[in-house]
């Protein structure tokens, strides 16, 4: 026989969803039945939160206590990257391996460095403003018109300053 239920313990559950669409319940199900939720009202919920990231796929932390879920998005640095695009929503079902050939301003990229700065592992700024620009490259982007990988050099030879913080 399981344990008893303990309706104060918190559990954290971190799974990737789509924005503003409603995940499969079967993917679902496995990571929210021990804890006594339903995946269909749990994956409408993320739909709910994740409404203002169409498209895009995110990182959603659920707090689950009391059987009670409050849903936090956790966005990374390539959604947040991709954002800062401002590109219209598209539908992932028609529109396959998109191209990401934007550009953003030096000032887009040090407030999604400020955004990520928790999480990176960098010990300065300029480290995490680099990783965003590395994470710009690899989505596809320029920043102010320029490959994001010659803004780098620009960091590390000390001709581009960085704020501090």
């Amino acid at each position: 026989m399981p344990p008893k239920f303990d309706p104060n313990a918190i559990s954290i559950v971190c799974l990737r969803a789509v924005g503003g669409e409603v995940g499969a319940t079967s993917s679902l199900a496995p990571k929210l039945g021990p804890l006594g939720l339903s995946p269909k009202k749990v994956g409408d919920d993320i739909a709910k939160a994740t409404g203002d990231w169409k498209g895009l796929k995110v990182t959603v932390k659920l707090t689950v206590q009391n059987r009670q879920a409050k849903i936090e998005v956790v966005p990374s640095a390539a959604s947040l990257v991709i954002k800062a695009l401002k590109e219209p929503a598209r539908d992932r079902k028609k529109q396959k391996n998109i191209k990401h050939s934007g550009n953003i301003t030096m000032e887009q990229v040090y407030e999604i460095a400020r955004i990520m700065r928790v999480r990176s592992m960098a010990r300065l700024f300029s480290g995490t403003v680099k990783e965003i620009l590395g994470t710009a490259q690899s989505v596809g982007c320029t920043v102010e018109s320029v490959n994001p990988h010659d803004k780098i050099d620009e960091i590390n030879d000390g001709t581009l300053e960085c704020p501090d913080e």
